[in-house]
């Protein structure tokens, strides 16, 4: 996992906003996700992809739990999470959790 903040997302010359963050990719599908205090991504246990995933904290606080690990965030972290990872969102506050997801492919795809 890396660890980001919004100011970290630059665009150049129309490329992604993230091509200075991940170089060499760029955002192939994604969306938004609202969780409440409590609330936990992925109940079902066990979630990875066979690519990298971004994750663009909008609103709220909380956990990102990469492969067990827990990390704190707040509202302008951003993360990327490498191809493998397990990885959940846990809302801890009275905020929603607002994120934005974004799954990564490389560039050349």
């Amino acid at each position: 996992m890396k660890m980001l903040n919004l100011a970290d997302l630059v665009a150049r010359g129309g490329g992604p906003v993230l091509a200075t963050a991940v170089p060499g990719y760029h955002i192939e599908r994604g969306g938004i996700t609202r969780y409440a205090n409590g609330e936990r991504s992925h109940p079902e246990g066990h979630h990875v992809h066979i690519v990298p995933e971004m994750f663009v904290i909008l609103q709220g606080t909380g956990v990102i739990e990469v492969d067990g690990s827990p990390t704190p965030f707040q509202a302008g972290d951003v993360f990327v999470i490498d191809a493998g990872e397990d990885h959940h969102l846990v809302c801890q506050g009275d905020l929603p959790l607002i994120s934005a997801w974004m799954h990564l492919q490389p560039a050349g795809d």
